[in-house]
C-alpha cells in the first residue's frame, strides 16, 4: 500500500477578501474531488490570508506509479487555472513498510 501526499502553495489573483478567496478555493476543491473521486482534498494552510492558500491532496493506492500519476494530474489541473499561480509544490510518498 502506498500513500501519496501533495501540498500546493498557491497565490490567488485579484482577490481582496476571504469571501472572494472562498469563491475561488471551494470550486477548485470540488472540481478536484469530482474529477478524482478517490482523492481527499482540503484547504490546509494560510487560512487567514486572502491572497494565499495551501491545498492538501492525498491518495491511497496499491502502486507508487499510480499515486504519482494521480497526484501529477491533480497538480496539472490546479496549475492550468488562470486565476491561480503555483508558488510551490511538495509531493511525498509513503508505504506501509516505512517506520
Amino acid at each position: 500500500m502506498y500513500i501519496g501526499a501533495l501540498t500546493l502553495d498557491i497565490l490567488l489573483g485579484d482577490v481582496r477578501s476571504l469571501k472572494q478567496k472562498r469563491s475561488v478555493i471551494r470550486p477548485l476543491i470540488a472540481e478536484l474531488q469530482r474529477r478524482f473521486p478517490g482523492v481527499a482534498v482540503a484547504e490546509t494552510g494560510h487560512l487567514d490570508l486572502h491572497r494565499r492558500a495551501e491545498i492538501g491532496i492525498a491518495v491511497v493506492s496499491a502502486s507508487a506509479a499510480n499515486c504519482d500519476a494521480v497526484l501529477g494530474s491533480c497538480e496539472r489541473l490546479v496549475a492550468f487555472h488562470p486565476e491561480i499561480e503555483l508558488l510551490s509544490v511538495r509531493q511525498r510518498l509513503f508505504n506501509d513498510h516505512e517506520e
